[in-house]
């Protein structure tokens, strides 16, 4: 075993482990090894693992993990987080390009924040229908780089975000691979509340940057909200995302937000 430098990262809650992989010499196919670091109580604890390694296309590639080891094409959050560590490394400049499974991602880091440049979302459908416990539950579906339903409700604080949220992402209509689980409510013409159940992490997170971009589209194409909408997740920030809604999808989605560092240290892998 050798000590491995890394980072601890939030953005708007959702924490992420952050290292250096330049050199590609972090073990990707040991999932004991990624479950043991993002557990909460026998490792450094966090909602996934990013790492940052060499790229083709981009100024560096971004690997997700979740903290069930599998891996994830896209995380909005955990973009912005690995976009300020890349910066802050020299291995990018402000504007930069990453190369993700999602595609290729351009994001600028601010003072304060950063802007991630989203591509554009694909499988748009809205007014689906599945029975949970016999009973109907109307969503809408759309794909910011890993798969959302989308739950409009009025009562996001009494909603079973977990009960629920499980039951979506496990069901036939999401198979194979399932798919994360939003609820949302409108707040305003440009503003929304958004609560999350993340596959992978197999609960609800303090936000996800995909899944707020989701409801923010969603909400768009349906006719309630404007761009740019601000968005506020369970941990209490407010993200922006813009977009143009054309016949076709949208273009131009950018999302806007925190990205900060928690502590950082040296542990073995």
């Amino acid at each position: 075993m050798k000590k491995q430098c890394f980072w601890k990262m939030h953005g708007a809650g959702n924490d992420f482990i952050l290292m250096d992989d330049r050199a590609a010499h972090f073990p990707c196919a040991d999932l004991a090894l990624i479950r043991r670091l993002c557990d909460r109580h026998a490792g450094i604890g966090s909602e996934g693992l990013l790492l940052v390694q060499p790229s083709t296309r981009g100024n560096f590639r971004m690997r997700f993990f979740n903290p069930d080891g599998t891996e994830a094409g896209m995380c909005g959050n955990g973009a912005r987080c690995i976009a300020r560590l890349a910066h802050d490394l020299g291995a990018a400049p402000v504007n930069m390009h990453i190369e993700t499974a999602a595609g290729l991602l351009a994001a600028e880091v601010l003072p304060d924040s950063v802007r991630l440049h989203l591509p554009s979302p694909v499988d748009c459908r809205r007014h689906q229908t599945l029975e949970l416990n016999k009973q109907a539950v109307r969503y809408h579906a759309i794909n910011t780089g890993v798969p959302h339903a989308v739950v409009e409700t009025q009562a996001l604080d009494r909603m079973d975000v977990c009960g629920i949220g499980a039951a979506m992402r496990h069901h036939a209509a999401f198979a194979p691979r399932g798919t994360n689980v939003d609820f949302m409510t409108i707040t305003g013409p440009h503003a929304l509340h958004v609560r999350t159940y993340e596959r992978g992490v197999e609960d609800e997170t303090p936000a996800c940057g995909t899944g707020i971009t989701a409801c923010a589209l969603i909400a768009g194409r349906l006719g309630l909200v404007t761009p740019p909408v601000r968005v506020t997740c369970r941990h209490g920030d407010t993200l922006e995302v813009n977009y143009r809604m054309t016949n076709a999808g949208f273009e131009a989605v950018t999302l806007l937000g925190p990205a900060a560092y928690v502590f950082e240290g040296t542990v073995e892998i």
